[in-house]
């Protein structure tokens, strides 16, 4: 199914667009590691339209970024077209994607969001407007209703489609779901099923056999890929060589990973002004890429105090110098362990 910009892989692979963790360096790094396409952090429609400095300067990327699209929510049409033209002319993505998936609290009690699809008239108001505003191509990316009773996914997408919409996301849960229980892959595939456009799949993807599975299982266009990215962004690359066929290639080793790492908060630290600030943001990317490891709980808990790289380059130097301890060695075989005897189970 046909992409309204280049995409270079038949089943291209998303890094979902994420509040406080696909920044420019993340998505510059997943792009490195085989994501096809970024998505900017959702970004206010008033924040934009106001010229926000802080919003602003969010809407940064770089070339190598392509094909990248702004991801904007809101619930008044007028200002998400506003704020769509001023992306458009200004900062010149791939694409214009319209957020009506985010269950946060502060989003939906102004409607945005989730909250905008328990009004599907004022989601084409929306799109009508963000398309009429940019000759960019328009997405959205969705969850499946607002609750149990208003759970109608293949509704939505269509009523999405009629609006002008050309590619569409699916989060097979609720707003009030949360993240809790299991992501409904049925219902994308149900949403495939009914749409001419390309349908994205979302939810519950950990690693590369998820991604796999769930394309499987409902033959979507796309894999987007959110929180099976945090601390492994290579997960990409793993998925791209199982979908062409090739062995998949192997998890970094930990030196590997560290390096990986170091390479990511580097870049963190050329991007924003601030070093401190910068290597403070940091510490939660800096948990996820030393989770599963052995000792990674003593190990987390000293790069959650770091205030510099630097501090990061030694904790990392020490840990691969001296080894987890006896205890954390140990720690980590029984949990392991007990992980295969459940699996086995």
């Amino acid at each position: 199914m046909r992409f309204p910009f280049p995409v270079a892989a038949q089943v291209p692979l998303y890094l979902a667009p994420m509040a406080g963790v696909s920044e420019s360096p993340f998505r510059r790094l997943c792009r490195r590691y085989g994501a096809d396409v970024v998505v900017t952090e959702f970004l206010s429609a008033e924040g934009i339209r106001r010229e926000n400095e802080a919003t602003i300067s969010k809407l940064r990327f770089s070339e190598d970024e392509h094909p990248i699209g702004v991801q904007i929510f809101g619930a008044d049409p007028h200002a998400m077209g506003e704020a769509a033209a001023l992306v458009t002319d200004v900062f010149r993505p791939d694409f214009v994607d319209i957020n009506f998936g985010c269950p946060v609290k502060k989003v939906v009690k102004r409607n945005g969001g989730s909250g905008c699809l328990r009004d599907l008239g004022l989601v084409q108001e929306v799109i009508r407007a963000v398309s009429k505003a940019t000759h960019l191509p328009v997405t959205c990316k969705i969850r499946s209703g607002w609750n149990e009773e208003m759970r109608d996914p293949v509704t939505i997408g269509l009523r999405c489609q009629d609006a002008g919409v050309k590619v569409l996301a699916l989060h097979p849960r609720t707003r009030t779901q949360m993240y809790s229980g299991s992501a409904r892959w049925e219902e994308i595939a149900a949403v495939v099923d009914a749409l001419d456009i390309p349908v994205l799949g979302n939810g519950d993807i950990k690693t590369p056999d998820d991604a796999i599975r769930m394309w499987q299982q409902t033959r979507c266009a796309g894999i987007m890929i959110a929180r099976g990215s945090f601390g492994q962004p290579w997960i990409f690359d793993q998925v791209r060589d199982i979908l062409d066929g090739r062995p998949m290639r192997a998890t970094p080793a930990v030196e590997d990973r560290f390096r990986i790492a170091l390479d990511h908060a580097r870049m963190a630290e050329d991007y924003e002004a601030d070093p401190r600030g910068a290597a403070i943001e940091f510490r939660k990317h800096l948990g996820w890429y030393v989770k599963g490891l052995p000792g990674s709980s003593d190990l987390r808990r000293q790069l959650h105090a770091v205030n510099s790289i630097a501090e990061v380059e030694g904790i990392f130097a020490d840990y691969l110098h001296r080894g987890p301890t006896d205890d954390a060695r140990m720690a980590h075989t029984v949990q392991s362990e007990v992980e295969a005897e459940a699996t086995a189970a």
